[in-house]
């Protein structure tokens, strides 16, 4: 297991508002070293809202392209709480054209994201980044 993966709406409607919609690249300036967050995609021009969690040092994802666009300051032990032993069985396709009715149905022991919210930065030493988001799961909290 080298990454947690998330980003597909719960609701088949939105997710079809969202599939069309491309993210522009951008150039890999850090390295994807564990807790940083990267986008998903599966090649150049493709970035959607799906993004992963490196859960270790995956330096080989940097000259595919992989730019990582932020990273856990606190929390790691929670991302690692959270179940991901189904690794890649879930399909994209059967998520996007069904939500949560296929992972809930399919996937009892899935991990979900319970509310994320921009939160105040200035609650963080100086030289943090500027948005921070704090995300709530079952297992605990991610920021």
């Amino acid at each position: 297991d080298f990454v947690v993966q998330f980003g597909i709406a719960a609701d088949p409607k939105e997710s079809a508002r969202w599939n069309s919609r491309h993210i522009e690249d951008d150039p890999v300036t850090e390295k994807n070293l564990a807790g940083r967050v990267t986008y998903a995609m599966a090649g150049p021009g493709t970035r959607t809202t799906q993004v992963f969690i490196n859960l270790k040092d995956n330096t080989f994802l940097d000259g595919m392209g992989f730019s990582p666009f932020g990273e856990i300051i606190r929390g790691m032990d929670t991302v690692h709480k959270m179940y991901y032993g189904y690794a890649e069985q879930p399909d994209q396709g059967q998520i996007q054209q069904m939500g949560n009715l296929y992972l809930k149905k399919a996937f009892p022991e899935l991990s979900y994201t319970k509310q994320a919210e921009v939160v105040d930065s200035r609650a963080f030493p100086p030289g943090e980044p500027g948005k921070v988001v704090r995300c709530s799961t079952a297992q605990g909290e991610v920021v």
